[in-house]
């Protein structure tokens, strides 16, 4: 019998790769690659966050979490006041919401199946 924390970790694990174009005019812009978000990064970020704010949260995510196609961060702690300041909040909001999304559309009933073979 397979343990249950092989199974999570297999189907749910921090190997997996999500990723999300960014488009323009139907091109492509920027495609933004991350791995699924841990309760230990998710901590790390909260702790980054000056204040309680969902905006801060998710603005921290991105720069944490976005990675080339290549695994090489996308942006640097020090991108964040540019970012806040210079890019459009609806681009940046969809990335961040593509990011909080991502493994969101595998249904309970199909972990709970998995769990029972």
């Amino acid at each position: 019998m397979v343990r249950a924390i092989e199974l999570l970790k297999n189907n749910f694990g921090v190997s997996q790769t999500y990723k999300h174009d960014v488009v323009k005019n139907d091109e492509i812009i920027l495609t933004v690659y991350w791995h699924p978000l841990t309760i230990a990064e998710r901590e790390v970020i909260q702790r980054k966050s000056t204040s309680e704010d969902t905006n801060e949260f998710a603005l921290q995510l991105m720069i944490a979490k976005a990675l080339d196609e290549d695994g090489n961060k996308l942006f640097q702690d020090g991108d964040k006041a540019s970012l806040r300041r210079e890019v459009e909040a609806s681009i940046l909001q969809e990335i961040q919401l593509a990011m909080i999304e991502a493994g969101q559309s595998r249904e309970v009933k199909e972990a709970k199946a998995d769990l029972k073979s």
